[in-house]
Formats: C-alpha cells, sequence, structure tokens
C-alpha cells in the first residue's frame, strides 16, 4: 500500500482486511478514503479500475474469477491458484475479458538478481551454462502454514524455480528434484511434500541448459539469497544481502557488522515497490502486464514438478 499510495498515476480508492481495525488503520496511515471487511466490496468499487490481490493463496483463483467478472484488472500474489485447473481457469477468465492479470513474483524486480539478467542480454558472460541458486530462511514457518500449502516447491521454492527460467530466457523440459526433513519435526509426518524443509532441485531448459537450486527452511544466520550463471566468457554472482555495508575486526569477529535480513520483507522491499510500480505503468500506458498469468503457471507447473519427481524419487 505504500508504495501504490505514492505511485505516479494511481489513487487507491478503498482497501479492505477481515479484521476491521487493520483495514481502519491503514485507510488513516495512507490517506485511503475508503476501507471494509469484505474483498468483494473493493472488487465491485465502481471507482477502482485494478485491484491488488494480497490475500491466503485459497482465495486468489475466486478473487481473479470475481475481478473478470466486474472488468477488473488484477494483481495477484503467487501462487494464482492452488490447482493448475484453477490457475488456468482464473487466467482464461481474465483473458476472455481482456484484462491485464500480473503474478507477483517480485524476484525478478530485485536490483542485483536484474543486473545478473541485464549482464546476461549485454552478452558479458558469453552464452548461459549453468544458473545456481540458494534460497533459504532464517527460521521454519509454522506448522500450520505449511498445511495445505502445496509444501516446499509450492510455498517456496517457486519464486527460485521461476527465477531459473527468467536467467535462463527457455522453457523447462525435465525437472529432478529431492527433498528431505532436516529441522522441523512438526511437519516431519506431514502427507507429500508438505513433510519436506529442505530440497534440491536440477531444471534442464528446452536450450539444453540447466539449473540447481537449493532450499531450506532454516538458516540460523539469517535470510539467504543468491544467484551464480556461468557463462561461456565468464560469470556473473551476487552475494547474500545485509542491512549496512559495514564490516566488524575484533579478536573473536572479522567480517560483516550485521547479521544477514531476517525477513522477506526487508530483504525485497525494493523488488515489491518496483514491481507494483511496473504493473501500474503497464496499466497507465496501456502494455501488457510484466510477469504474466501465464509465467505463473509455468511457476506453479515446475512446483508440481518437482514434487512429484520428489515424492516418486525419479
Amino acid at each position: 500500500i505504500d508504495t501504490l499510495s505514492r505511485a505516479a498515476g494511481a489513487r487507491v480508492v478503498i482497501v479492505s482486511n477481515p479484521t476491521v481495525e487493520k483495514a481502519e488503520n491503514a485507510a488513516k496511515m495512507y490517506g485511503i478514503p475508503e476501507y471494509t471487511t469484505s474483498a468483494e466490496e473493493v472488487i465491485e468499487h465502481p471507482d477502482v479500475e485494478a485491484v491488488w490481490i494480497c490475500s491466503p493463496s485459497a482465495y486468489h483463483a475466486e478473487q481473479i474469477n470475481a475481478c473478470a467478472r466486474a472488468g477488473k484488472h488484477a494483481f495477484a500474489e503467487k501462487p494464482l491458484a492452488t490447482s493448475l485447473s484453477e490457475t488456468i481457469t482464473a487466467i482464461r477468465s481474465m483473458e476472455r475479458a481482456n484484462l491485464k492479470l500480473m503474478t507477483a513474483l517480485q524476484r525478478r524486480f530485485d536490483p542485483s538478481f536484474q543486473r545478473v539478467k541485464t549482464g546476461i542480454l549485454r552478452g558479458e558472460i558469453g552464452e548461459p551454462i549453468v544458473v545456481k541458486l540458494c534460497s533459504r530462511d532464517p527460521a521454519p514457518p509454522p506448522a500450520s502454514y505449511v498445511r495445505g500449502g502445496g509444501g516446499i516447491f509450492k510455498d517456496m521454492a517457486v519464486h527460485d524455480l521461476d527465477l531459473s527460467r527468467f536467467l535462463m530466457a527457455s522453457e523447462p523440459i525435465e525437472i529432478l528434484a529431492s527433498g528431505l526433513n532436516c529441522v522441523s519435526d512438526e511437519i516431519r509426518n506431514f502427507d507429500g511434500p508438505e513433510k519436506y524443509d529442505t530440497a534440491h532441485i536440477i531444471v534442464r531448459f528446452a536450450n539444453g541448459r540447466e539449473a540447481l537450486i537449493d532450499v531450506c527452511r532454516q538458516a540460523p544466520y539469517g535470510y539467504d539469497q543468491r544467484a551464480e550463471v556461468l557463462g561461456t566468457e565468464g560469470m556473473l554472482s551476487t552475494d547474500n544481502m545485509f542491512p549496512t555495508t559495514a564490516n566488524l575486526y575484533t579478536r573473536e569477529r572479522v567480517g560483516h557488522a550485521d547479521h544477514p535480513y531476517d525477513f522477506f520483507m526487508s530483504r525485497y522491499r525494493e523488488a515489491y515497490a518496483a514491481e507494483t510500480r511496473a504493473f501500474v505503468r503497464a496499466l497507465v500506458e496501456d502494455q501488457p502486464a510484466p510477469i504474466s498469468g501465464q509465467d505463473g503457471l509455468v511457476a506453479l507447473v515446475m512446483a508440481c514438478a518437482a514434487g512429484v519427481s520428489a515424492e516418486e524419487k525419479r
């Protein structure tokens, strides 16, 4: 809301939250004229042209379809739906209504990852050979978050799967994955991929190249997000992000003065703002959504394939 309320060409008309106090506080904080507890009121509001859907995953498809019926463009957090069939239905409903649908996969807008992509496009490292991505959270989420979310491939690695496709600029054709439970005893007996807290993925693309991805729900030292692309003439890589560039030198410690970020909202603050501005621009200039519903669908297909591979060990 902070970025949207300041974005050129946009005016926030109404905000909703199931808890009325939260909706009211947001409206007061950002000078929004109306607030409600009803998502339907936002979607059907006569002054609303586009809706930002940031609700729990289970509601995304229903609300996207409601936007299509109401003639409203939509920006939706990943996943667009929790199943492939619902995702396809939601995408088609927006296409039939000739409306824009953007999937919020914010890592494409991270300045460091953007620099890697720009370097590839400029030919700074020749032709990409392999993409390596690392994604580790500071601590496991509550079991209640994991249950029903589809597991580590859908609720976590989907970002890395999408980023690998973005950087390689080729379509995935094969996926091999494995999953482990190493740090979260409370989910050890969950069904399917939901029991995994650690996973490794190999993606083979149509151009014959591959991506290697490792994800884990716990890194005690902080949020760890890194990328590396080896090319025929060089390599591009990103370091993990820290709140400051200060270093500390003592008898006990030599290195960064601060630990890495401990929350994804802090780590990707710039990326979240950039993706919001990008969709506003697309609406104002009548351009395609920067990350389409189809992009969201492919990322979900990749996550589903990784889950099947890990479960069936093939």
